[in-house]
């Protein structure tokens, strides 16, 4: 076994993905947790975290990719569980970390087994010798499978663990209970993401298993309607928010089930930037408001009080709402056109899937940017608003810019980066 590093296209656009993100989460923490006795200790997970993330994507072989994926698990569950001294974060952290255990056992199957019959697990080699075990079975489970299915199938478990998809969703939403840039870095851009990236460096075996593929874009479509719909009923701001995140990972999954990586790839990159704009916006107003995360209790006087966020949150809900020019609608529409094209199953039925969730994020991200900003407010706590009122400093920290580029990105990356990853100037 040797370390190796592999710079290709794909690791290349997500480490621009994972440095960018992390220098802006750092930029911002640096504000957000001022006050906190234990800054340091933050600051050092948080960096950690981008090391094992570096780790995942420049890995040249399995076991180190492996590696960094129960390293980017393990700094989940330090930061999920950062406040320790609350019950919920506890709980959240140990629910995110079983779940993810139990896809990782997959995971480690389909790791063996790519050993056990390639002999080695460098990807160039694994990749290469594909074609000359297309009719291997091997037997697992009192029954047997053909090889290719079966490493297939475990990679893809490991993907919907990590990645949230539905059946492992629920460890998401709870995660929230941490810091919101942990939510923002971990649990928007970089760590859920990292399902999409294995399903992408993995696409060789998917393409030889069409059962796996079918799994892929079956599970994407569920997950992304579902998450839609349950974020319509939840009141906690950042819980919206990580419905909303299930909900994108789902397209990216619809869009490797078609085996459109490059589009699922693009959304993937540009979904980073305007959620991670979501995430931080929503923290302003959290800390603004003492750790208040019940949306039902903003509102009021806070487009007057808070342009700015109100801005951001605005631009980020229409780029996740694929409006046109901005970030998210270079990448998103054409999912949705891939879906009403394809040939792989009844197109009719993942396109009205991808209209029907298109339809219910723009509805949810509506319905968030009016408790925040525009609901006359009844339920919110008079101390808190004097309090806040007293003392606005919205302009004055390196949360707004942190929160600036992020919006600037939101708007232009879409058109810079289209042509390249998709379009004309790409060799695909």
């Amino acid at each position: 076994m040797e370390i190796g590093f592999l710079f290709d296209s794909v690791s290349s656009v997500m480490l621009v993905i994972i440095t960018s993100i992390s220098f802006f989460v750092y930029i911002y923490s640096i504000s957000y947790m001022s006050e906190d006795p234990y800054i340091s200790r933050f600051m050092s997970y948080l960096s950690l975290f981008t090391f094992f993330m570096i780790i995942l994507v420049t890995a040249d072989n399995f076991l180190q990719l492996y590696a960094g994926w129960e390293g980017v698990g393990l700094c989940s569950y330090l930061l999920i569980n950062f406040w320790f001294t609350r019950v919920l974060a506890n709980k959240a952290a140990l629910k995110a970390m079983i779940m993810n255990r139990i896809a990782d056992i997959f995971f480690m199957f389909g790791l063996v087994l790519i050993f056990l019959v390639f002999k080695t697990t460098d990807f160039v080699i694994v990749f290469n010798l594909i074609p000359f075990i297309l009719e291997d079975s091997t037997f697992f489970l009192v029954k047997s499978y053909k090889t290719i299915d079966l490493i297939a199938f475990f990679l893809f478990v490991g993907s919907i663990g990590k990645s949230a998809q539905i059946g492992f969703h629920t460890w998401l939403p709870d995660a929230m209970e941490g810091p919101t840039p942990v939510s923002a870095l971990l649990h928007a851009a970089t760590m859920v993401t990292a399902g999409i990236f294995l399903i992408i460096r993995c696409s060789f075996f998917f393409e030889f298993s069409e059962n796996t593929l079918s799994l892929i874009f079956l599970f994407g479509s569920v997950t992304t309607f579902f998450s839609g719909f349950v974020a319509l009923f939840q009141f906690d701001i950042k819980k919206v928010i990580a419905y909303s995140t299930c909900s994108q990972l789902g397209y990216m999954f619809i869009s490797c089930g078609l085996s459109n990586y490059s589009v699922a790839l693009f959304h993937l990159f540009n979904h980073a930037f305007f959620k991670a704009l979501l995430f931080l916006s929503a923290g302003y107003i959290i800390h603004a408001f003492s750790d208040e995360q019940d949306m039902r209790k903003y509102g009021g006087y806070l487009l007057k009080i808070m342009p700015f966020t109100y801005f951001c949150f605005f631009l980020g809900s229409l780029a996740i709402m694929g409006f046109p020019f901005l970030t998210g609608f270079y990448s998103k529409e054409v999912i949705i056109e891939f879906a009403q094209k394809s040939y792989i199953i009844d197109s009719g039925f993942l396109y009205i899937i991808s209209i029907a969730s298109a339809s219910l994020t723009g509805f949810y991200s509506w319905r968030l940017l009016f408790f925040c900003f525009l609901n006359p407010s009844i339920n919110a706590h008079k101390p808190t608003y004097t309090l806040f009122l007293n003392n606005k400093v919205e302009f004055k920290d390196l949360m707004f810019y942190s929160m600036l580029s992020l919006a600037i990105c939101s708007i232009i990356f879409g058109f810079l980066f289209s042509d390249i990853m998709i379009n004309l100037g790409t060799p695909l």
